[in-house]
């Protein structure tokens, strides 16, 4: 179990490391433009956020991995692990539109490879959580 948490820990240490390529990527000098400065500012400082604790999960997953299955709290961090990327799941097919990956091939593969990513951590962290 701790090698699962590990993998998931460097996946989570790379995602959010890949947010700071977010405001290129997706072109936010443009599309922010027509926002008012707190809305503008609440995207880069939330993403900010999202990016650090996503990093900081994978450095708990990566570094703490048998905290996570032998301590009580640890175990109860794991449970909150996995509620946190099922909901992430949950998302990615309803709340996310179609419209965004349907009929495009490079949008369609990412749709598919986060949504392996959220299950795999949503079944890593359960499990963990389950760990005696």
């Amino acid at each position: 179990m701790e090698i699962y948490l590990k993998i998931a820990g460097i996946i989570l240490i790379i995602l959010g490391i890949v947010h700071v390529a977010f405001p290129k990527r997706f072109n936010w000098k443009d599309e922010l433009e027509p926002l008012s400065l707190i809305n503008k500012q609440m995207m880069v400082v939330h993403t900010f956020f999202i990016a650090l604790t996503v990093f900081m999960m994978g450095v708990l997953s990566l570094f703490y991995s048998a905290e996570l299955i032998t301590t009580p709290f640890g175990r109860v961090i794991s449970l909150g692990f996995a509620i946190f990327w099922f909901i992430r799941l949950v998302f990615q097919f309803f709340v996310y539109s179609k419209e965004l990956w349907k009929g495009k091939t490079f949008e369609t593969v990412m749709h598919i490879v986060f949504a392996v990513t959220w299950i795999y951590l949503t079944l890593i962290y359960f499990l963990a959580y389950r760990s005696f």
